[in-house]
């Protein structure tokens, strides 16, 4: 890590957290890994009887899904490139990446629709950040959810907290995580550190914060993945 180092506070779950931190090494910047959310996986019964794809929003999903079930064999949807690249590692052969948000997804598998002998079946989280299964149901497709991961919110360190004045911006991607950083900052203001956020939901939380002058500023990718993310620290 270099001496002076623009310091970025990394607010996302292990283990996807170390990968956004070397990142950031790489870049010649110093993160700080203390994570807002806490996954843990859940164990629901799997049941692939009549399902002719999966469809995976979250690198967590296709984690906590590929330990629940051995089967590689079907087709894979995933919400982005990261998504998709974690399927591959997985196992999953056949993998589609939508390249965007929940609503790119929704779009690549309807273009796949006719396709599809069977069910699509979304492992996700329990509270999942945004509704995949609703709009592919209004359509007449045949679609399900699988809550497979939690996340759970977890406080940040007194270190963290005390250290909020030498950090540069902090990293948010997810909307829960944007909501844990809006309490904790209520009651304990940073006005000059930035918030720069996956996307516009990501952001949405923090609209009141930055009102009230606890926050510098807030930004948002121009798409939702990581390399847009981190470019914003180049602006």
């Amino acid at each position: 890590m270099t001496v002076g180092a623009r310091r970025i506070w990394v607010t996302r779950a292990l283990p996807g957290a170390e990968a956004t931190a070397a990142r950031l090494e790489a870049m010649g910047l110093a993160p700080l890994i203390d994570p807002l959310l806490e996954v843990r996986d859940l164990s629901p019964p799997v049941d692939l009887a009549g399902v002719a794809a999966l469809a995976f929003t979250s690198v967590n999903g296709v984690a906590a899904f590929a330990r629940l079930d051995a089967g590689r064999d079907r087709p894979v949807f995933a919400v982005g490139d990261r998504t998709a690249r974690a399927a591959r590692e997985a196992g999953f052969s056949s993998v589609t990446s939508a390249a965007g948000d929940v609503e790119a997804l929704t779009a690549l598998i309807l273009d796949h629709a006719g396709r599809l002998d069977g069910a699509v079946l979304h492992p996700s989280a329990l509270e999942p950040a945004g509704d995949l299964v609703t709009p592919l149901v209004s359509t007449g497709l045949n679609a399900r959810r699988l809550a497979v991961y939690e996340a759970v919110e977890r406080d940040p360190s007194s270190s963290t907290l005390s250290g909020l004045d030498q950090m540069e911006a902090v990293l948010l991607h997810s909307p829960r995580a944007a909501r844990a950083l809006s309490c904790c900052l209520a009651e304990r203001p940073a006005p000059a550190l930035r918030a720069l956020c996956l996307s516009a939901a990501v952001a949405r939380p923090l609209e009141g914060l930055l009102q009230a002058g606890g926050l510098g500023g807030v930004t948002s990718a121009p798409h939702p993945d990581e390399t847009a993310l981190l470019a914003l620290l180049t602006l």
